[in-house]
């Protein structure tokens, strides 16, 4: 699990997020469990998340600052 305001730290404006990019940056350490993205905090960038699941507040700030949140 991952919440939006740790993609806002990590990440910059127009990436492609998801549970690879992570692991790379030492956040996610089982990806066996795939990835969730919960809503807490602000995010301010256009981001591509693509994850197994998300928050509905999650999916909504992605959204809200210009970027898609794609299940798979």
């Amino acid at each position: 699990m991952i919440n939006v305001k740790v993609l806002e730290e990590l990440c910059e404006a127009g990436e492609t997020v998801d549970v690879a990019l992570l692991e790379g940056r030492g956040v996610v350490r089982n990806t066996a469990l795939g990835l969730k993205v919960l809503g807490e905090g602000e995010l301010s960038k256009k981001l591509e998340v693509k994850a197994a699941k998300f928050s509905a507040s999650a999916k909504q700030k992605i959204e809200a600052a210009g970027g898609t949140a794609v299940e798979c």
